[in-house]
């Protein structure tokens, strides 16, 4: 298969390219690396299945040749992200996939639409099915993320209904593991990163809140199984097993016993959801699949690939 993968110099999106290029497919990978970066996909580049363009997709795109896969994955996606970079959030969710559904429509291409589990707001069901239509503020601080993947979905589904482009949607849940950015700003890279420094560990509110942390292994092979399936509606992708933020704290102190970092609590942000549970009986069901590694498999391959990042060697006991 000839693939376009936008975002593909980021988190989710590197891994994408080196499965897909393992896979023996030809991966062109769009990145304008205002929060991906080359050193993701560096140990690709001497593949020759493999191009990188440096390019932002919120800006039209000419592709030679044919493509048979367009994988969406071009966004700010922590909220320091999106919070620094807000107009531009709102464009590569908009412009930008319209972008890229354009190049799908022309080339007859498969698009799949890397979505998010922040469609569903702060929830009021619990856990979240791909049914529920979620419970967001659109002129909040983090609205420019949550009401750009919205549109984004309802942009995808209006080019299957009226163009016939064949379209997937998959909405990611909290995601983890190497390749995230010291300096990320979600839950567990920052806390590694703030115990391998001897640092507080910051936990925002009284740590209550849960999230569902999905190890990217897990979340790649739920995408790759998505790519090959004939789903067009929204597909949730991540792990059931909910946990407590302070819980996710005490697990990374366990795990870097050398460190002198302790618990600091901080004021909760403005619309933090206060819990976030996937219901993956879609993925289950027609997908055939579900996450494998759990939260101490996956918290010790991401402590030990980040803390050789960071340069310092922890002990995880």
């Amino acid at each position: 298969m000839n693939v376009l993968i936008t975002g593909g110099a980021g988190f989710i999106g590197s891994h994408l390219c080196e499965r897909l290029v393992a896979e023996g497919h030809h991966v062109i990978c769009v990145d304008n690396l205002i929060t991906g970066t080359r050193v993701n996909v560096s140990h690709l580049q001497s593949h020759g299945r493999f191009q990188f363009l440096e390019h932002n997709i919120s800006q039209p795109l000419d592709v030679e040749g044919p493509l048979d896969h367009i994988l969406h994955f071009a966004s700010p996606a922590s909220p320091p992200d999106y919070l620094k970079y807000p107009i531009q959030t709102l464009k590569v969710g908009s412009l930008g996939t319209l972008n890229a559904l354009g190049i799908a429509k022309a080339k007859g291409a498969k698009f799949l639409l890397a979505s998010t589990s922040e469609v569903y707001g702060d929830p009021q069901v619990h856990p979240q099915p791909e049914g529920y239509w979620g419970h967001v503020n659109p002129v909040g601080p983090r609205g420019v993320y949550d009401e750009a993947k919205r549109f984004a979905e309802a942009l995808t589904m209006a080019y299957h209904r009226e163009h016939g482009v064949d379209t997937r949607i998959v909405r990611i849940f909290n995601s983890y593991g190497p390749r995230m950015r010291l300096d990320d700003g979600r839950a567990i890279p920052t806390f590694i990163a703030q115990a391998l420094r001897g640092e507080p560990l910051t936990v925002y509110g009284d740590g209550s809140q849960t999230r569902s942390f999905c190890y990217i292994d897990d979340l790649i092979e739920g995408i790759r199984r998505l790519m090959d399936s004939d789903l067009h509606e929204p597909v949730n992708l991540g792990n059931p097993d909910e946990c407590a933020i302070l819980e996710i704290a005490k697990r990374v102190l366990t795990y870097c016993k050398e460190t002198a970092s302790r618990i600091e609590f901080r004021p909760l942000p403005q619309d933090d959801p206060k819990q976030r549970q996937p219901d993956v009986t879609k993925a289950k069901t027609l997908l055939k699949w579900q996450p494998a590694i759990d939260l101490e498999e996956g918290l010790s391959k991401t402590i030990a690939w980040l803390s050789r990042y960071a340069g310092l060697s922890p002990s995880r006991g």
